[in-house]
């Protein structure tokens, strides 16, 4: 199933995170199969939203797969700095599309915005995080990892060498991408069997 949230900047903050809420709710209520919350880039800043929101949900999730995941993590840590001019996905670039989708006055502590800034980690669902080593949201992926754990909660986080922020669109072109892809997509299969892949 995929969701078909509303876009900034028609629809600021919270449309999309209420929308991709309300999708999880309706393939809780309709379908009896596990569910995987996935997404890719803003997706991923969704699902991981998701699973916060869901986490006591008689249905919550089995599983989540966060693809290089924007989470609103420390601007200041590895990845953003030494990153900071990447291909396809720049620190301006971030900073471009938080303005765009925030409301007047919105909070950067808010967690449905920026999921890394919950202070509660706990019972979310076994989650990996994969990111792209050229990429300044990969260290996102990292901290999320840890905060996870060190909350009791079962996450695994892959920094995918060599590749950049998007790297699905070459997937076809690419082999290395092609590869992540491939590993993606086994991940999400296992999770969604109740197998923990690693």
């Amino acid at each position: 199933v995929s969701a078909d949230y509303r876009l900034a900047p028609e629809h600021l903050h919270p449309a999309s995170s209420n929308d991709a809420l309300a999708v999880f709710e309706w393939v809780a209520a309709t379908s009896a199969l596990p569910i995987v919350l996935c997404g890719e880039s803003a997706g991923g800043n969704l699902a991981a939203a998701v699973a916060q929101a869901a986490r006591r949900h008689v249905r919550r999730a089995v599983g989540q797969v966060l693809i290089y995941p924007g989470l609103g993590g420390d601007e200041t840590g590895r990845s953003y700095v030494e990153h900071a001019e990447a291909p396809l996905l720049t620190l301006a670039d971030i900073e471009f599309y938080r303005r765009l989708r925030s409301a007047p006055g919105q909070s950067p502590d808010d967690p449905t915005f920026s999921p890394l800034t919950d202070r509660d980690f706990s019972r979310l669902p076994p989650t990996v995080i994969v990111t792209a080593e050229c990429d300044p949201l990969s260290s996102d992926g990292e901290a999320y990892r840890d905060r996870s754990v060190a909350a009791g909660g079962q996450a695994w986080w892959r920094e995918e060498k060599r590749l950049v922020h998007s790297f699905f669109r070459a997937r076809a072109t690419v082999p290395r991408a092609a590869e992540a892809f491939g590993r993606i997509v086994a991940d999400i299969g296992a999770l969604g069997r109740g197998e923990w892949p690693y």
